[in-house]
């Protein structure tokens, strides 16, 4: 008799299989990757716990020229405005040398943080599962596996409802830039592609980070959203500078999202960042 099928980015246990691997870099990718690896440690010295790859880079999807090089940072203590002034100031270098790439996400958190049981089903989370090792010891090592649970869901985008208004600061803040309001769309248009996914993926009982993927399973679940969550899958890829996207989003997507999430798993514990 044939084994059934494995669900969707899980082992046969039902855990995540971690995404990603330096084995999938694209080559014109690779010296980008290279120069991360040797620069890194010279700006944040021995402050310097780990570093690791996340997105399309290290899954092998990365488009030259559109796609941006999403860096993950660990530091032995809490990170200081300097380090964050640093790590910013060498996301814009490698930005102008590497026309490859379109801009440097990176994210800072400390060791002690990430580690806590606050961000075991958040940040602890996406380390283990979502991120590739690139310098230091892995982490993920003293994370437990994961599955998509409801508990899951809440603590990675059971936050949206707090998202909104400063997402309609930053429109506000963008006017009419071009570059700004292209920026706001691909980054809201992704956050709530994945948000509306891990609304639905204990029922689906799997995972995936392709964007259209993402908005086809949400849309199953929910027909009359599917249209706008396809939309935004194609805007997370190709983003347009236009006001009315943004708008769709805060007011009516968004707000419908943020419901229906926290009728189905619940509001995300608050953070320390989330205080007045």
């Amino acid at each position: 008799m044939p084994e059934p099928p494995r669900p969707h980015g899980l082992d046969p246990d039902g855990h995540f299989v971690r995404e990603g691997s330096l084995t999938r870099v694209p080559d014109a990718f690779r010296p980008v990757v290279a120069a991360v690896r040797e620069r890194l440690p010279q700006v944040l010295g021995a402050r310097l716990d780990g570093a690791y790859l996340y997105g399309s880079i290290p899954r092998g999807t990365a488009r030259a020229g559109r796609s941006d090089l999403d860096l993950f940072v660990v530091l032995r203590a809490e990170p200081t405005a300097a380090d964050r002034a640093a790590l910013q100031a060498l996301g814009d270098a490698l930005d102008r040398d590497f026309p490859q790439i379109d801009g440097v996400g990176p994210l800072l958190y400390g060791r002690e943080r990430l580690l806590g049981a606050a961000e075991r089903y958040d940040l602890g989370w996406f380390l283990a599962c979502l991120c590739t090792p690139l310098l230091g010891n892995d982490l993920a090592e003293l994370l437990p596996r994961y599955r998509p649970d409801s508990l899951l869901a809440r603590e990675t985008n059971g936050d949206l409802a707090r998202l909104l208004p400063r997402w309609r600061e930053r429109i506000a803040a963008a006017g009419y830039d071009e570059a700004a309001l292209r920026r706001l769309v691909r980054f809201t248009s992704r956050h709530l592609v994945r948000t509306g996914f891990t609304l639905v993926m204990t029922r689906w009982n799997g995972w995936t980070s392709d964007l259209r993927e993402m908005a086809e399973v949400c849309g199953a679940y929910y027909p009359e959203r599917a249209p706008q969550l396809r939309a935004a899958a194609r805007y997370g890829r190709e983003p347009v500078a236009d006001h009315g996207v943004l708008r769709g989003y805060v007011d009516d997507l968004g707000p419908w999202l943020a419901a229906e999430y926290a009728r189905v798993h619940g509001v995300k514990a608050p953070r320390p960042e989330d205080a007045p």
